[in-house]
């Protein structure tokens, strides 16, 4: 299903969008030394429902997964890159953290991904691993626009992490959203330009590039849920929930003062 807002609903997706933004970046704040990720968890359900918003979730039970996951964000942890579930683990020095979170307000759905180290360490190759994701997010999105195709995305974004030296897996990719979390089109990490669905104003779509350091195998982890680089190297994963206007891509979940 490929959902289409109209102009008087888009402002709905704007404060979507925003609330997933606000929570990332106060989770990311809070994500210390000695944290633990249960922690993480219960901080995310406290401010969605503060906000009167819904959890994407709590109840969702999709067939690649060991559902209902039961949190309410993804906390992947070095060599997890996607779909962590949130367990009894204490951050430490140096730990490669990507929160990734979706929810549900005033009936649109925005989500959104972000990457970091930490604590006071910064090895090299977590941020290189982030910095290639973050630089393909952006090269993905630049390529969004009406009239522009599915494949000029994942073009871009194939691109630009082969640039950087990463093999990219084809299994999971970006998704359309709108009234649920994952809708057509699929965007895949990698494609050829002016292929796929011809991209339209009022679609929402969720870009998400992801890595992993030396292989582009995933194993699902005994969790049922959370998927590791097959072979422990660290990973990464930025994501942006976009809408296509006539003027271009919106992005909607850009923190604040990540605005001009």
């Amino acid at each position: 299903m490929i959902e289409i807002l109209t102009p008087t609903e888009l402002p709905r997706a704007r404060e979507a969008g925003a609330l997933v933004a606000e929570i990332l970046q106060t989770l990311k704040s809070r994500s210390a030394v000695g944290i633990n990720l249960l922690d993480i968890d219960r901080w995310a359900k406290a401010m969605i429902i503060e906000a009167g918003a819904l959890s994407c979730y709590v109840d969702y039970a999709p067939p690649f997964g060991r559902g209902p996951f039961g949190h309410y964000i993804c906390t992947s942890v070095n060599d997890a890159v996607l779909h962590g579930l949130p367990y009894d683990y204490t951050l430490a020095d140096g730990d490669l953290l990507s929160l990734d979170l979706a929810v549900c307000k005033g009936g649109v759905v925005a989500d959104s991904a972000v990457s970091f180290i930490v604590g006071d360490s910064k090895p090299p190759e977590s941020v290189a691993l982030i910095g290639a994701t973050e630089r393909a997010l952006h090269a993905g999105i630049a390529a969004a626009g009406p009239g522009a195709r599915i494949g000029d995305i994942s073009h871009a974004i194939g691109s630009t992490l082969r640039e950087a030296g990463y093999s990219i897996n084809t299994e999971f990719g970006g998704h359309g959203v709108g009234s649920t979390m994952h809708q057509d089109p699929h965007i895949s990490n990698t494609g050829r330009p002016g292929r796929g669905y011809r991209l339209r104003p009022g679609l929402l779509l969720a870009l998400e590039p992801w890595v992993m350091a030396d292989t582009a195998e995933l194993i699902t982890d005994a969790d049922g849920w959370t998927l590791r680089s097959a072979t422990g190297c660290r990973t990464a994963h930025s994501e942006h929930t976009i809408a296509i206007t006539s003027d271009g891509a919106e992005i909607l979940t850009l923190p604040k003062q990540a605005h001009p």
